[in-house]
C-alpha cells in the first residue's frame, strides 16, 4: 500500500497537492521510482506476486507506462482499503506512508483527512493510517513486514507492531511541512536493503489482530463535523467532537 506523504525525495506540501502543477508532476515521479525500486528488491528477493495499490487521495499517482511491468497496479475502492488483498499474501508494506496526526516533526502528519480527523484509537490505542491499515490486513491474517517514511513514521509503526520492525527511513521532519531528504540515490539503496532483510523475515511477523468486538472512536476538529455520523443508531456520542461505535470485523476499522 503506497501513499506519497513518506515517499524517497518529497519534501514540501506542494508535491503532494493535486492543485501544485509542476511539483505535484515532479512528486509522481518521485513516487514512480521509489514503488519500482521497492518492487525491483521484492522481486530479486524472491516475490512471485506482487500487487501496489496507490493510496494516496484514493489513487491516481503512478504514471502505468513507467510502472514495473512485473508488478500488477490497484487503487482502494468498492469499500475496501485494497482490494487485492487476502489471505494467500505473505506480508503488507506500508510504503511512502505518514505519522499519525498530532505527531511533533512527523512530516504531514495526519489520520485519513488532515481537513477533519484530529485523533482515533481502536480499543484505547490511538492509531494512525498505520494501525488502521495493519488492522484491516489482520482479518486476513497477513501481517505487515515492513514500512517506509520518515523518521517518526518508523517510530511510530515500531511502538505499535514490532520492535524489530524493518524500516526504511528516508526523511526528516523539519515541523510540519518540511523535511530533509536522502539524495534519491541513496534513498533508494535504503528501500531495497529494507525490503530485503523484510522478506528474509517473513514468517517471524504476527497480524495485527486487535481484539473483536472492538471499540473504534473518532475525534473531528469541529462538532459540526460528527454530526451526521453521531445520529446514526449504532454510534455513540462521547463529546462534541468525538463519537464511537463497536465493530465486530476489522474489515471495519475505519467504517463510519
Amino acid at each position: 500500500m503506497a501513499d506519497m506523504e513518506g515517499i524517497s525525495g518529497i519534501r514540501k506540501i506542494e508535491q503532494v497537492k493535486t492543485d501544485s502543477g509542476a511539483e505535484y508532476a515532479e512528486g509522481r515521479r518521485m513516487m514512480v521510482a521509489d514503488v519500482n525500486a521497492c518492487i525491483d528488491a521484492l522481486f530479486e528477493a524472491g516475490a512471485t506476486e506482487v500487487v501496489a495499490c496507490d493510496t494516496h487521495g484514493g489513487g491516481g499517482q503512478f504514471y502505468l507506462e513507467q510502472m514495473d511491468p512485473r508488478a500488477v497496479y490497484e487503487t482502494p475502492g468498492g469499500g475496501k482499503m485494497m482490494p487485492a488483498l487476502d489471505g494467500s499474501f505473505d506480508g503488507l508494506i506500508l510504503f511512502g506512508h505518514h505519522a499519525r496526526a498530532g505527531t511533533v516533526n512527523g512530516f504531514l502528519d495526519h489520520t485519513m483527512s488532515s481537513a477533519s480527523w484530529f485523533g482515533y484509537w481502536i480499543n484505547d490505542v490511538e492509531v494512525g493510517e498505520i494501525g488502521i491499515e495493519a488492522s484491516y490486513a489482520g482479518h486476513f491474517d497477513v501481517p505487515v513486514i515492513m514500512v517506509s517514511g520518515d523518521e517518526t513514521t518508523a517510530k511510530e509503526a515500531r511502538e505499535l507492531l514490532d520492535l524489530d520492525l524493518p524500516c526504511a527511513v528516508v526523511k526528516w521532519g523539519v515541523g510540519r511541512n518540511r523535511a530533509r531528504c536522502l539524495s534519491l540515490e541513496q534513498a533508494h539503496q535504503v528501500v531495497r536493503e529494507t525490503v530485503l532483510d523484510a522478506v528474509k523475515e517473513i514468517g517471524k511477523r504476527k497480524a495485527y489482530k486487535p481484539t473483536l468486538p472492538a471499540t473504534i472512536q473518532l475525534t473531528q476538529y469541529r462538532s459540526d463535523m460528527v454530526d451526521g455520523i453521531a445520529a446514526r443508531p449504532e454510534v455513540e456520542r462521547v463529546d462534541a467532537r468525538t463519537v464511537r461505535k463497536e465493530i465486530g470485523s476489522l474489515l471495519d476499522v475505519s467504517r463510519w
